[in-house]
């Protein structure tokens, strides 16, 4: 005979998985932008969790293995308990240690909850991370952030390679690259970021000619909103994009 109980026993035990897996914190914003001339960054942190949580939260360098630690920045508070619907301000500071005034530098700032050990027993529970950008903004670059995507210069170099170099200060983030050739789409990417200087090629599914091509894409903005930019065929020349209804 089938063992007819292992099925609801499974699905019990999803159930109280599910219930204490889930995200509990929530942010106020999607990214951190500090301009250099303020004293510190804000953000703000809501417990949407039913019990109260320790709440932590770091800066790490835009590579690998750098931790707040070795940061010009100090977070306060790193580590702090809230209760069930409370609020938290998250400060990041800076040290006043020298950064580059030419361009702006891109860290990550993580904030995770950990959740108070369950009276339950056989009960999994996840500390959730969250990672957001911080942009550290020096005060004297010569172009205005909005005009930032505007600085992309695109171009076809060899046909089946679609390029673009960040020739600004700022970093820019790319949603939904598509390139259409002829009427129909040779490329499409979902997100891609640029660091100032930076340059990137993305191969193309068949050989595309500037004269028939057309690019759009959106680019996030300071805010977290999507603002959509095109670069249609008569302006591969200067290889530059343009907000849609400008």
């Amino acid at each position: 005979m089938r063992n007819v109980f292992a099925p609801m026993i499974g699905i019990v035990l999803a159930m109280s998985i599910g219930a204490d897996a889930r995200a509990g914190i929530v942010l106020n914003t999607t990214r951190v932008v500090y301009p250099a001339q303020d004293k510190e960054a804000v953000l703000s942190v809501l417990n949407n969790n039913s019990s109260s949580i320790l709440l932590q939260s770091w800066l790490e360098a835009e590579g690998e293995g750098e931790v707040a630690e070795v940061l010009p920045f100090v977070v306060v508070p790193p580590l702090v308990q809230l209760p069930s619907g409370g609020r938290q301000t998250v400060r990041i500071i800076h040290s006043g240690a020298a950064m580059p005034a030419d361009r702006e530098s891109l860290f990550w700032l993580n904030v995770q909850e950990i959740p108070q050990a369950s009276e339950r027993e056989n009960v999994l529970q996840i500390g959730i991370r969250q990672r957001i950008k911080l942009f550290y903004r020096p005060g004297r670059l010569n172009e205005e952030v909005e005009q930032a995507p505007t600085q992309l210069r695109w171009s076809l170099p060899r046909g089946g390679v679609l390029n673009v170099v960040n020739t600004g200060p700022y970093h820019v983030t790319l949603v939904d690259i598509q390139l259409l050739s002829g009427g129909h789409r040779v490329l499409r990417r979902k997100n891609s970021m640029l660091a100032p200087g930076q340059s990137a090629d993305y191969d193309l599914q068949e050989h595309a000619q500037a004269q028939n091509a057309q690019l759009n894409f959106s680019v996030i903005n300071d805010h977290g909103a999507l603002v959509p930019y095109r670069l249609s065929s008569g302006d591969w020349t200067q290889g530059q994009a343009q907000p849609l209804g400008s």
